[in-house]
């Protein structure tokens, strides 16, 4: 990979970072559940992606990113699952319905 397209990609990543760190900061806490919800649905994109990477094997190096990828959103989408059913659970009724 050449010079420029490394200081391309790395702005890119840097301004996607700062941009949805922004969005995420001003999400009501109302909106949690569904917002967690989404980002497992793109995790499990970035996931896909990161296989398609590492199943290439261009280089030792496309090859370990993308490994690191697969286990990041992974870990990603479990304690996304984890949270997000902890947060529904926090919305049931704990009396006894009556039949």
């Amino acid at each position: 990979m050449s010079g420029d397209v490394l200081i391309n990609s790395l702005f890119v990543f840097m301004l996607a970072g700062f941009v949805g760190f922004q969005v995420i900061k001003r999400v009501s806490p109302l909106l949690h559940t569904p917002l967690m919800s989404l980002t497992n649905a793109l995790d499990a994109i970035a996931v896909v992606g990161a296989i398609l990477l590492a199943g290439r094997h261009e280089s030792k190096l496309a090859f370990w990113l993308g490994m690191i990828a697969i286990v990041a959103a992974t870990s990603n989408i479990v304690g996304g699952f984890l949270i997000t059913d902890r947060m529904l659970k926090m919305f049931k009724s704990s009396r006894p319905q009556k039949s």
